[in-house]
């Protein structure tokens, strides 16, 4: 009988546990298809929103140069510039503007803009939603990699579940895509193969663990 018990034992040990450990790792892996290492774009350049603080320079003329905050509404304004469009433009192309509208009272105006205090638009953040940390929007700045942005959330929290965390990256042109990250070896295992580069817009989802 002891026999036999332990025999049935046996068979059910040699089907159980490979089945609960497949059951395991599938649990952990994500659903979605891994997410391309390389993502930053070498052309990128940045676009001011509300929040962003702008340094106006205007060479030759200190009295006209400011720092001014970009207003909810993306306008700024300062002396001899009232409401002027900010939100949108890059730092170059808002130089430019000012240049046109100082040329009304100045000769030749030569400006330079310089943002600092960076929060961007909604396009220009990156978002982080979950089972981080400290749950946030970050402003991107160029090769911004996925550690980097765990760095700025604290890491994961003790109900992470940080290999089945994903990455929603908007595509303007076309649909959005859904890729795979693996938080957990790359935090906690050091895995730098795990590190992935980031883009702007992009939303990290970081889900609860299910056991």
């Amino acid at each position: 009988m002891l026999k036999r018990l332990n025999a049935v034992i046996g068979v059910v040990l040699r089907w159980f546990v490979p089945a609960v450990t497949a059951a395991l790792v599938a649990g952990c892996a994500s659903p979605f298809p891994p997410a391309p290492v390389s993502a930053a774009s070498s052309d990128y350049r940045y676009i001011i929103g509300p929040g962003d603080n702008v340094n106006i320079v205007v060479w030759r003329n200190p009295e006209l140069s400011m720092s001014v905050p970009v207003r909810p509404d993306g306008l700024i304004a300062g002396p001899l510039i009232e409401d002027m469009q900010a939100m949108g433009k890059t730092p170059t192309a808002l130089a430019r503007d000012m240049e046109k509208a100082l040329g009304t009272f100045i000769r030749d105006p030569i400006v330079t803009v310089i943002v600092t205090g960076f929060v961007g638009t909604q396009a220009e953040q990156i978002r982080v939603i979950g089972e981080a940390a400290k749950p946030q929007s970050l402003p991107y700045r160029q090769n911004m990699t996925l550690l980097d942005v765990m760095i700025a959330v604290g890491g994961l929290t003790d109900f992470a579940d940080g290999n089945r965390a994903s990455v929603l990256r908007v595509n303007p042109e076309g649909p959005s895509q859904q890729y795979g990250v693996r938080l957990t070896d790359l935090i906690r295992r050091g895995d730098v193969s795990a590190n992935v580069d980031m883009k702007p817009g992009d939303v990290l989802i970081i889900p609860q663990s299910w056991f």
